[in-house]
């Protein structure tokens, strides 16, 4: 019997299982997918809100606050891209000046640090492309962007480097309380466990209401359409940019993001299908007529990649953490600024966990996770060196992005480590190009094929069926 397994291996979840690492306990995540940021984590606004957007007194607001306060610390003691370059809210006409002042006192209300409202002028010389329309804007120096793809590997590696285990392609198909805990049904067989901490994304809901009928979940899977530019449209602004947020949310932004892209989106639309992540004609295009209302000259046509993902929305718009059932802890309706609280959503779990357990703390808990060397951040003597003493460190396999080989065989090797195309792509960035793996993916095919023993028609895209090949030329005759 586990001490806790984790449902969900998204950012929520792995923040979790990093936290509870810190104590004595047998731990396992679960996760439906082939590897860990399968869900929303992998495709989202990669921002670090201030916390001036929650409803004061919420949970969301008090974890926001917290969890982006605790990023700079985490991004070091991590090794995670993060870059606090402040979050600008435009305000295009007078008449919206009123709900500029709400929200800057409501961010006053939550603790965000350094909040004020800026003029056109000043608005003006921070942002140049801002939109002629713009009049004033509510300026936020602690708001940040983040790889949400690096913060959830750091989690997870750092989980599992403090004994956490993971096991991926299983879905849980069942709960049932048992003596001392709980019984979960899998479509690989049954496990048991003293507790479970639900923390399934859009699915938590499903998960939720097996256990309780009191007060129900409905989670909505809101889809957010994307547009991903090239490199030459990244320095576009330097800060996060907003508009004032409306019923659906903040509205479509426009930012840099740490790997020096722009990213544009995104759309707030109501589905049905917990796996519908495909863009929409419609979708983009409501992405291209938002996106110009407070910044002009947008470079659309630096476009390298369109996306869309889900947010686990529940009507009552906020987090729903807390032990429902004896040994049964939600950490359900996680959407933005999930991403932002996920390092004190991981501390309040954690804490609640091991309330109900009375675990004790582990005091050989390590909190350092060193990152994928990127050579192109070292001195040419440094990279020189490298490469004599590993020379995969100088074939570049992703021409895009610059990856080496010997970047993208320390992902593999990682634990939890990379399994396929995409679990390289995000955590080496090869794929992530202009040419959207259009070079490069027969060569880390190959690559994967060798360093996991695997013949060349088993290497997938993404987990699953998503194989690429179904043989080799002539391998017939």
């Amino acid at each position: 019997m586990y001490d806790v397994i984790v449902i969900g291996a998204g950012v929520s979840g792995c923040a979790c299982a990093r936290e509870l690492s810190r104590y004595k306990a047998d731990i396992l995540v679960l996760e439906k997918e082939e590897d860990v940021c399968c869900g929303t984590t992998k495709a989202n606004s990669a921002i670090v809100h201030a916390g001036y957007d929650a409803a004061h007194g919420s949970l969301m607001a008090k974890l926001n606050v917290e969890g982006s306060r605790m990023m700079p610390a985490l991004a070091k003691e991590l090794d995670f891209a993060y870059d606090q370059c402040g979050s600008l809210v435009v305000c295009v006409s007078d008449e919206d000046r009123p709900a500029l002042q709400k929200l800057y006192e409501n961010g006053v209300a939550n603790g965000v640090e350094g909040l004020r409202i800026i003029e056109r002028e000043e608005l003006v010389a921070m942002e140049p492309n801002i939109s002629d329309e713009a009049v004033a804007a509510l300026w936020a120096p602690t708001g940040a962007i983040v790889c949400p793809f690096g913060l959830t590997y750091a989690f997870a590696e750092n989980a599992a480097k403090n004994g956490v285990k993971f096991q991926f392609d299983t879905t849980v198909t069942g709960l049932k309380p048992i003596e001392g805990g709980w019984q979960v049904e899998t479509d690989h067989g049954t496990l048991e466990t003293r507790l479970v901490v639900n923390a399934a994304g859009v699915y938590a809901d499903d998960l939720h209401n097996m256990v309780t009928g009191e007060d129900p979940l409905t989670i909505i899977p809101r889809r957010g359409d994307y547009f991903l530019l090239d490199h030459t449209a990244g320095a576009h602004v330097h800060h996060t940019i907003f508009q004032l947020p409306g019923k659906y949310g903040k509205g479509v932004l426009v930012t840099p993001t740490v790997h020096g892209n722009l990213l544009v989106g995104p759309t707030a639309i109501d589905v049905e299908d917990k796996e519908a992540t495909a863009t929409t004609a419609a979708g983009l295009d409501e992405v291209r007529a938002k996106a110009g209302i407070a910044v002009k000259d947008i470079p659309m046509r630096q476009t390298i990649t369109s996306f869309a993902g889900l947010r686990a929305h529940e009507p009552r718009h906020d987090f729903f953490i807390g032990e429902i059932a004896p040994g049964f802890v939600d950490c359900a309706a996680i959407e933005s600024p999930g991403l932002s609280s996920s390092p004190a959503i991981g501390v309040m779990v954690a804490d609640l966990v091991s309330r109900s357990l009375h675990l004790e703390q582990d005091p050989t808990f390590d909190p350092v996770r060193k990152g994928i060397l990127d050579p192109k951040t070292l001195s040419l003597e440094e990279r020189n060196e490298l490469i004599r003493k590993d020379p995969a460190y100088g074939q570049i396999i992703c021409r895009c992005e610059s990856v080496t080989e010997g970047e993208i065989v320390d992902a593999i090797h990682r634990v939890p480590g990379a399994r396929s195309l995409d679990g390289v792509k995000r955590r080496t960035r090869a794929g992530m190009g202009r040419c959207q793996a259009g070079f490069c993916s027969p060569r880390v095919m190959e690559i994967l094929a060798r360093e996991l023993n695997l013949p060349l028609s088993e290497v997938t895209k993404a987990g699953g069926q998503s194989k690429i090949i179904v043989g080799t030329n002539k391998d017939v005759y």
